[in-house]
């Protein structure tokens, strides 16, 4: 044993002489929103001097060329990062946590306690149109992680920490405790109980506390509401709600559907060199796809169009404003591209910061377009605000967060309201179309998803070797009755596979399909497994989810199912197994 062990041998002993274990998770919330809110700092810090020390001198009326190369180096930092230090790949932050949680027992390799803030920093920091926030809460949930397992911590509590890391995440780098809270019940699926909620409430407090320390009062966005809601506008925050799903809707297709292209190319220098060179020109032609883009949304709530079409071909018009809504509308259409290709292309980052973006374009588009047909006057700050909270609910899945968030973070306690409705009506909107988030597609089709439905994650972090049963006793199709009766006299089961030399399943004979002639001395000898053999009314394959199996369990009304690979028998599967390991794994899984 080395002196590391020795050492947290010492403390687990200490600890459990001195502190009880209720007493000790809220230590260890502390420590991780403390750590968490480190993190953010650093990142945000690390982010905003690369940006400014790259584009420093930039001349603000004029193209510059550097927009060509910077993103295709900062994607070639982060690729050789990936591959030859890390060599593990980073993925979707919030993604990997809920595979973690769903089928690693929580455990998250301690590479992700900062790899993914290096990685992301040069993705980022040179360009890459992706968000901070999702490497935040990669590193925080691995905190948690790594605290839970270092201290031998069961799973429920572990996956206590991972959410305290989360919202301590969140909460450090916006400077919004309670959205930290949110999203870690909303995204995460945590459930709520005051055991779960204090923890979460200390983590997201100390990672806040840490972010003002180092920060300062400013947020990311500082707003002053200036134009109160009034009750004519109602109608304009529901088209934007249904707008804002509908382009959520978009946004989500366009970066699954190119991951998914980019997928098809097995060489990380070819996705690298064509990602890049994409994603290049699209920040040449429109520089505010740089990077976050919270600079581009700043600029609009303080309405200095000016600062937003400036370094692009639109510069020229931008007294013109059909010009700038056509800019707008192009800076939501592409955003989502040059999204997809910075993750799909090898860079490090979130959808957090893009949707905001997107939201926040929209709804500034979306007022000024009223404004300049003459429809009503609307103020193309609100709608941002709300815009962002749209999008944001809509591609997230998570209207709670949004309406949290952009209250929080932007003091637009006034605009409640319409956060609330636009919202709702956005997440409606995708919802119809789209049941599972940008987070939890991939999963959710391979039934890896822990979910707020209690059954159905207790399913999910069941494992189908778990539950099958190898006590049976094969017989091949040449076997006569005779030798049948002899192995059922010796078996304590009543149904027996038939397989040949290979071990593949051929059929299965019970009891009740022998029961009438298994007496009858007169047929041992020339009856034989093949002719009493019967089909099962369903296989279990072994590779199948416990949601599947319970579907092809309840849609036989079978008793008992075989497991087969590639068609060679394993066992069986019973429901009174699954009902048996269902009841452990719930107790493990919601006790208090």
């Amino acid at each position: 044993m080395n002196r590391s062990s020795k050492l947290i041998r010492r403390i687990l002993i200490w600890r459990i002489k001195h502190i009880n274990h209720r007493q000790f998770i809220l230590i260890l919330s502390l420590i991780i929103g403390i750590l968490s809110g480190l993190a953010a700092v650093v990142l945000k810090n690390a982010i905003h001097f690369m940006h400014k020390i790259l584009t420093e001198g930039f001349s603000i009326d004029t193209k510059n060329f550097l927009y060509l190369v910077y993103p295709i180096v900062g994607i070639l930092i982060t690729v050789l990062f990936v591959k030859y230090v890390v060599k593990d790949n980073l993925g979707h932050g919030v993604s990997k946590i809920l595979y973690a949680i769903s089928k690693l027992g929580g455990k998250l390799k301690p590479h992700n306690n900062y790899s993914s803030i290096i990685a992301s920093t040069f993705t980022i920091g040179f360009g890459g149109s992706v968000g901070a926030e999702a490497p935040i809460v990669l590193t925080g949930a691995s905190l948690g992680s790594t605290l839970g397992r270092m201290f031998h911590l069961n799973y429920k509590t572990i996956i206590l920490l991972i959410g305290c890391g989360a919202s301590g995440a969140i909460a450090g780098i916006f400077k919004a405790p309670i959205a930290g809270i949110v999203f870690t019940l909303e995204i995460l699926m945590l459930d709520l109980t005051m055991a779960s909620l204090v923890p979460l409430l200390i983590s997201a407090v100390s990672a806040a506390t840490i972010a003002y320390f180092f920060l300062g009062k400013g947020v990311e966005f500082t707003f002053q509401l200036n134009a109160p809601f009034v009750l004519n506008e109602i109608p304009f925050y529901i088209f934007l709600g249904i707008v804002g799903g509908v382009i959520s809707l978009y946004f989500t297709r366009v970066v699954m559907g190119v991951e998914g292209w980019f997928a098809k190319f097995s060489n990380v220098y070819v996705k690298w060199i064509i990602g890049g060179v994409a994603l290049s020109f699209m920040i040449f032609l429109l520089p505010p796809l740089w990077g976050e883009g919270y600079d581009t949304i700043i600029a609009l709530l303080d309405k200095n169009t000016d600062a937003v079409v400036q370094e692009s071909m639109f510069y020229g018009f931008h007294n013109n404003l059909w010009a700038i809504f056509i800019f707008l509308v192009s800076l939501v259409a592409l955003k989502a591209f040059a999204t997809a290709v910075t993750t799909a292309s090898g860079g490090v980052g979130g959808i957090f910061a893009p949707s905001l973006f997107v939201g926040g374009v929209l709804g500034y588009a979306f007022a000024l377009f009223v404004n300049i047909t003459g429809l009503y006057t609307l103020p193309e700050a609100n709608f941002t605000l709300v815009g962002m909270a749209a999008v944001m609910s809509g591609v997230m899945h998570a209207p709670l967060t949004a309406i949290f968030l952009i209250a929080e973070i932007t003091h637009g306690y006034g605009l409640f309201i319409p956060l609330m409705i636009t919202s709702t009506i956005a997440y409606l909107t995708i919802m119809y179309f789209e049941p599972h988030s940008i987070y939890t597609k991939r999963l959710a089709r391979r039934g890896e998803l822990i979910t707020h439905h209690k059954d159905k994650a207790v399913l999910t972090l069941m494992k189908l070797n778990k539950v099958i049963e190898t006590d049976f006793s094969p017989v091949r199709p040449n076997t006569t009755l005779g030798e049948l009766v002899k192995i059922i006299a010796k078996s304590t089961r009543n149904i027996f596979p038939v397989v040949d030399v290979n071990n593949n399943l051929l059929g299965i004979v019970t009891l009740n399909d022998i029961r009438e002639i298994m007496f009858n001395s007169n047929l041992y000898n020339e009856t034989t497994v093949e002719d009493l053999m019967t089909l099962p009314p369903a296989f279990i394959n072994h590779d199948d989810t416990m949601d599947v199996v319970m579907q092809k369990f309840e849609k036989t009304g079978a008793w008992n199912l075989p497991v087969v690979k590639d068609g060679k028998y394993l066992g069986f599967v019973s429901k009174s197994k699954i009902f048996s390991v269902y009841r452990r794994v719930l107790v493990h899984f919601s006790d208090e």
